[in-house]
């Protein structure tokens, strides 16, 4: 399978570790460097986070094929699964290891839960199309999941911080989250690629056909995709270097619950989907989205409620340090998968 593999793709571990000591390299390196990247904002999100997802989903949502789409919400197993995971289990498994984990941790606490509660829109496409998972039913999920978001995610963040506490006399949080910041944040990290991706299709395949479009036109522009992963993670640790090597044993903590819950999502998401008959596609696509976060969401709410120095903004902006290595390391665990559970799906066309 290697042997098909990019060099960019075969050695994406060693670009992402790499793109990792950068970020942190550049944040300790240049005072005043995390102030600079952050002084101009899209959504609550740092300009060169902002632009390096657009750069990093719109291939992606490219390659989907929209005219297919209406299979996948056809299939009524993989949506409700789909739901029933970011929207029912997602948070609860949060809440659960954020209290057991971070009890004497509030701050941090209320963090990883708003992190819960923040569904996958962005990231999650490149780790799902980089595992070969379903592309058009990973775009149908995320445009679901956004939909929800916008409806959901103030009404959970009251039951997850002050209702389900009080009820099992627990300490309570009452915070406030603006309908609006959520709407924003999806128009501009999902709305603005996927409309640019229908767009590159639809014009490319009306003017030089399918097999141009998919054997000329998406081997170039594929590449921008892990392009933009590598730049967003460079940035990121960038912003947050000083915060992850003066305070070590607090990001440990944090990390902890983190990793905890990528493992139990993703595992029982593939599970799942293994239970229901679906393909490793559509198996992978479900883990995937099951585990994926809206981090650029659960940082600008943080910040914009608890404040940017606070507790909670630190357990936002180590959610994607944490997604980011445990997600890769879950692509490669759903390639192994796919040769061992899948072997028909393997024997197809891959990367």
């Amino acid at each position: 399978m290697l042997t098909r593999l990019s060099l960019l793709d075969r050695l994406l571990p060693v670009w992402i570790i790499a793109a990792m000591a950068g970020g942190i390299g550049l944040g300790r390196a240049i005072p005043g460097l995390n102030t600079d990247l952050d002084t101009v904002q899209v959504s609550s999100v740092s300009l060169p986070i902002a632009v390096g997802l657009l750069l990093m989903m719109y291939p992606v949502l490219a390659k989907v094929r929209y005219t297919e789409t209406r299979r996948i919400t056809s299939d009524r197993r993989l949506l409700v699964a789909s739901l029933a995971l970011n929207w029912i289990v997602g948070p609860a498994v949060m809440f659960t290891l954020a209290w057991l984990l971070l009890p004497d941790l509030p701050t941090y606490r209320t963090g990883l839960i708003v992190v819960g509660l923040a569904r996958c829109i962005a990231m999650v496409l490149i780790w799902n199309d980089l595992a070969c998972g379903d592309s058009e039913a990973a775009a149908v999920l995320v445009a679901i999941n956004s939909v929800f978001q916008i409806v959901a995610f103030a009404g959970l963040g009251y039951f997850y911080l002050h209702l389900l506490p009080g009820w099992l006399g627990l300490s309570t949080s009452d915070v406030h989250f603006g309908v609006g910041r959520i709407a924003v944040s999806v128009l501009v990290f999902l709305g603005i690629p996927l409309l640019l991706g229908f767009l590159t299709r639809t014009l490319g395949e009306r003017t030089k056909g399918r097999d141009w479009y998919e054997a000329r036109l998406l081997p170039r522009i594929g590449p921008v995709a892990l392009y933009g992963l590598l730049f967003t993670i460079v940035v990121l640790f960038a912003l947050q270097g000083h915060t992850i090597t003066a305070r070590p044993a607090d990001v440990a903590r944090i990390a902890l619950p983190l990793l905890a819950y990528f493992a139990i999502m993703f595992g029982g998401g593939f599970a799942l989907g293994r239970r229901l008959g679906l393909g490793y596609p559509q198996t992978a696509t479900l883990a995937f989205t099951a585990a994926g976060n809206n981090f650029e969401l659960a940082i600008a709410v943080c910040i914009g409620v608890f404040g940017v120095t606070s507790g909670e903004a630190l357990a936002g902006v180590v959610g994607p340090l944490i997604e980011v290595p445990a997600l890769v390391a879950l692509v490669y665990a759903s390639r192994w998968a796919r040769q061992r559970l899948f072997p028909a799906s393997a024997a197809g066309t891959d990367r």
